[in-house]
This record gives C-alpha cells, sequence and structure tokens, in this order.
C-alpha cells in the first residue's frame, strides 16, 4: 500500500542577505539583561571575596567573579554585534575579537605591486639570498 502526501505549495525560500534580522534583534534583546545579570553576579562575588556582602550564593565552579564577568563580557559582545546585524549593519565581529592562527589553502595570497618599498623592506633575507640563484637558473 503506497500512501501520498500532497502538501500544498509554501513560501519560496530567500537567498537574501539580512534575512534573519528580526530574530536576531529578538536575541540581542534577551541577552542584553542576561549580560547584566552576569556583570551584577561578578560584582556580587567580588565584594564577597573582598568581605564587604555576606557569603555568595552559588558554590563550586560558578562561584568565582571572574567567570561571571567573562560571561557578562561575552553576552555583551553577542547583543552588540547581533543588535548591529538587526538593525540593517552587516555581522561582523570587532577586529580585536577576530582569531586567525594560520592561512586557508583556499585563501590567494595577497601580493604588493613590484618595487614598493613596504614589501621590498620586508623580505625575508632566506628569500633574497635564493631569488639570484632562481634567476641565474631561469
Amino acid at each position: 500500500m503506497i500512501v501520498r502526501i500532497n502538501l500544498g505549495q509554501g513560501r519560496p525560500v530567500r537567498n537574501a542577505a539580512g534575512k534573519n534580522r528580526h530574530p536576531a534583534l529578538a536575541c540581542a534583546a534577551l541577552l542584553a539583561p542576561m549580560s547584566l545579570m552576569a556583570y551584577v553576579l561578578g560584582l556580587w562575588g567580588l565584594t564577597s571575596d573582598l568581605g564587604v556582602t555576606r557569603e555568595f550564593a552559588i558554590g563550586g565552579v560558578l562561584s568565582h567573579w571572574q567567570i561571571w564577568i567573562a560571561a557578562g563580557v561575552t553576552l555583551h559582545i553577542a547583543a552588540y554585534v547581533l543588535n548591529r546585524y538587526g538593525r540593517g549593519g552587516e555581522l561582523h565581529l570587532p577586529r580585536a575579537l577576530s582569531f586567525r592562527f594560520a592561512q586557508s589553502e583556499f585563501e590567494q595570497p595577497r601580493s604588493a605591486p613590484a618595487g614598493d618599498p613596504a614589501v621590498d623592506s620586508a623580505v625575508d633575507p632566506q628569500d633574497a639570498a635564493q631569488a639570484p640563484k632562481n634567476a641565474k637558473a631561469s
């Protein structure tokens, strides 16, 4: 027995840039109070360690104020980036948070025009020593 289910046509898939702006704004609106809460817990943990306030209510790994401050900073940056994207900007992380460990094998190396003094002064001495040998061989 074969059962066929016919479904109606749905909305076409959009391949446009920025189609997730509304969910980004919603997430950013929820992340901002969470960031504030993490900052407050971090401040409470710090003042508890200094003896200004009573004992911190959370135990274990989360009892360290450094973790709460780091969580607050992370949530704050995420809310900032999502807010910026949701309000019409592009989704870019701040340059300080963009880590580049190695050049991808698919990326083409950037080359400067020949005779550029900024590039010529940054040439590795070993490469400079091999350059005349390669020029004579060809």
